[in-house]
């Protein structure tokens, strides 16, 4: 059986690519919902707009949402169907992006209603990166050390410490 630890990772790494897949869609197309496209449309000008240096770089409004779309989506999808490493790197590039939309709405002066996603989503990927980072804890029975060939347990678990009793 999985442990608690993968369990979670898996699930947070689900649930946050399927969210960044849906959020990176609605940055790149208006057939999910035209509402929220034109809205993203929107924001993404004042962005541009608060930033000259943005505009003296050549980056428009239009390249900005679809680069960050775009990244959304591929990240998206690495998070939710790739196993092993690369879902920590798409983790850490959807947390650089979320740094730089709080930067955004900041920049703008958004109410908290307007980012409060994009906090949320940022503290999730990082308690799910954090996890995923942290080694995985061996059964006691595997905690074994091999010296010349033979199996023995670990010193800390073999021998009660000098002038202390190991009670169980």
């Amino acid at each position: 059986m999985a442990s608690p630890r993968t369990i979670t990772i898996v699930a947070l790494s689900v649930a946050l690519g399927l969210f960044f897949v849906f959020m990176g869609t609605i940055k790149l197309t208006p057939r999910l919902s035209r509402d929220a496209y034109n809205e993203m449309k929107r924001a993404y000008k004042s962005y541009v707009r608060a930033l000259p240096m943005l505009k003296k770089l050549g980056v428009s409004s239009i390249l900005l949402r679809k680069s960050i779309g775009a990244l959304e989506v591929a990240c998206g999808i690495v998070m939710t169907l790739v196993p092993g490493r690369p879902k920590d790197v798409a983790n850490f590039l959807l947390l650089l992006l979320v740094l730089a939309v709080l930067f955004f709405h900041q920049l703008v002066g958004d109410p908290l209603k307007r980012y409060a996603h994009a906090l949320v989503f940022g503290i999730l990927l990082t308690c799910r990166l954090l996890i995923a980072r942290q080694p995985e804890e061996l059964p006691p029975e595997k905690r074994m050390l091999s010296v010349n060939g033979d199996e023995q347990p670990l010193l800390h678990e073999a021998a009660p410490e000098k002038g202390k009793m190991k009670v169980s």
